[in-house]
C-alpha cells in the first residue's frame, strides 16, 4: 500500500462507512416504486417521517471489508468503524497481511490521525478537514454517512422536498453546497450526493442491502466516490459487523518515534 494512505484515511473518513459474528443478513426487499406517494403537502410531517426511520444509537460497532481505490491505486482492506453518538468516531485500516496501516479518531472539534506506514502522525482541530472537504461538512455529516441516518443539517425546512418517480428525493444548497438525497421505498437513504462546484469537490455515497438492525434497517454495503481536484478516491464496503449499543473503546497512542506532521 502506497505511502498516500494518510490523506486517503482522511478524505474516506471526512467526507467523508445481523449482529456478532459474520452475520447470515436478512435483507428486507426494497418495496417497487409503484406503492402510493404519501402526501406532498405536509412537508414537515414528510421531514419527521424520513428522519423516523433514521438508526437509533448510543455507541455503533461497524467491520467491514474494503476495496480501496486511491488515483487508480487499488488495495483490499479491512475497515474498523466505531461511534459515540455526537462524540467520537475511531476508524482503522488493516491491510489483508493483518498490518493495521492507519488509524485515526475524530471529534466534533479535532481529528488524530497516524500513519504506520510513514510512522507518522497528524493533530488538527476539525477545520483542518476543510483542506479536503467543503466547509460545511461537519462531525453530524460525517457521523450520518456512516450511520447510514439523514444528515441533520440537510433535513430542515429549508430543503426542497418532493417526490420523483415514486420515491423522496431531498435537496438544496448550503452556502457553495449544493446536495441531492434520493430515497428508497423503505424511506431510507439511497443516494446522497454532495457538490462543491466552486472547490472542485464532489462527494457520492451510495447505500444497498437493508438489514433489521436495533428495530430500524442498516446498510450492509456502502459506497463512497470523491473527488477533491485531481485526487479521486473510490471505497466499495461490505459491513460483516454491525453492532449497536455495544461497549467500544477508541484505543490511540503515538508512539515516540512518530514524526508529527504539520
Amino acid at each position: 500500500m502506497k505511502k498516500n494512505i494518510l490523506n486517503s484515511l482522511l478524505a474516506i473518513a471526512l467526507i467523508s462507512f445481523a449482529f456478532g459474528c459474520k452475520p447470515k443478513k436478512v435483507i428486507v426487499v426494497t418495496p417497487p416504486t409503484t406503492t402510493p406517494p404519501v402526501a406532498i403537502d405536509k412537508k414537515p410531517e414528510n421531514l419527521n417521517l424520513l428522519k423516523s426511520k433514521n438508526l437509533n444509537f448510543n455507541t455503533l460497532a461497524l467491520r467491514g471489508k474494503a476495496k480501496l481505490d486511491v488515483n487508480g491505486d487499488e488495495n483490499n482492506v479491512t475497515m474498523i468503524i466505531r461511534i459515540q453518538k455526537d462524540q467520537k468516531i475511531w476508524v482503522s485500516i488493516t491491510a489483508l497481511a493483518g498490518i493495521e496501516v492507519a488509524r485515526a479518531v475524530i471529534t466534533p472539534d479535532s481529528l488524530l490521525l497516524r500513519n504506520n506506514l510513514q510512522k507518522t502522525y497528524v493533530k488538527k482541530p476539525f477545520n483542518y478537514a476543510h483542506r479536503f472537504t467543503n466547509k460545511q461538512v461537519n462531525f453530524a455529516m460525517l457521523q450520518a454517512v456512516f450511520s447510514g441516518n439523514t444528515i441533520p443539517d440537510l433535513t430542515v425546512m429549508s430543503s426542497n422536498l418532493v417526490q420523483e418517480n415514486g420515491v423522496w428525493v431531498l435537496s438544496g444548497t448550503r452556502g457553495d453546497l449544493a446536495f441531492r438525497s434520493i430515497f428508497n421505498t423503505l424511506l431510507k437513504v439511497d443516494v446522497t450526493s454532495l457538490n462543491d462546484a466552486k472547490a472542485g469537490q464532489a462527494f457520492k455515497v451510495t447505500y444497498g442491502k437493508y438489514t433489521p438492525t436495533n428495530n430500524a434497517l442498516f446498510p450492509s454495503t456502502l459506497k463512497v466516490n470523491t473527488l477533491s481536484g485531481t485526487k479521486k478516491i473510490n471505497v466499495d464496503l461490505e459491513f460483516t459487523k454491525i453492532e449497536p449499543n455495544v461497549q467500544v473503546d477508541f484505543p490511540f497512542s503515538v508512539p515516540k518515534s512518530y514524526e508529527l506532521i504539520n
